[in-house]
């Protein structure tokens, strides 16, 4: 099974490669973005056929390394 998690800062979190990209948009003449937060994507090829279990086991791989989860959110998509 494949499986997608996007980790990104919560809000409230200061983010400078944000405001770095934000920054160089601008430098790079596209105007009108007022904010940017970047993020990370994970992708995983599980063995687990059963989708519970599966995103159960993304969990705990999620709250013991892949987020830091006093600053980070996660979001886990599942792909068959």
């Amino acid at each position: 099974m494949k499986v997608k998690v996007f980790v990104t800062l919560k809000s409230g979190v200061l983010d400078p490669q944000g405001k770095a990209i934000q920054h160089a948009l601008g430098s790079l003449g596209f105007s009108g973005v007022d904010e940017v937060r970047q993020g990370k994507l994970i992708e995983l090829n599980l063995e687990e056929s059963d989708p519970g279990k599966a995103e159960a086991s993304v969990r705990d791989m999620c709250e013991k390394l892949l987020a830091n989860t006093v600053i980070e959110n996660y979001r886990i998509e599942l792909e068959g």
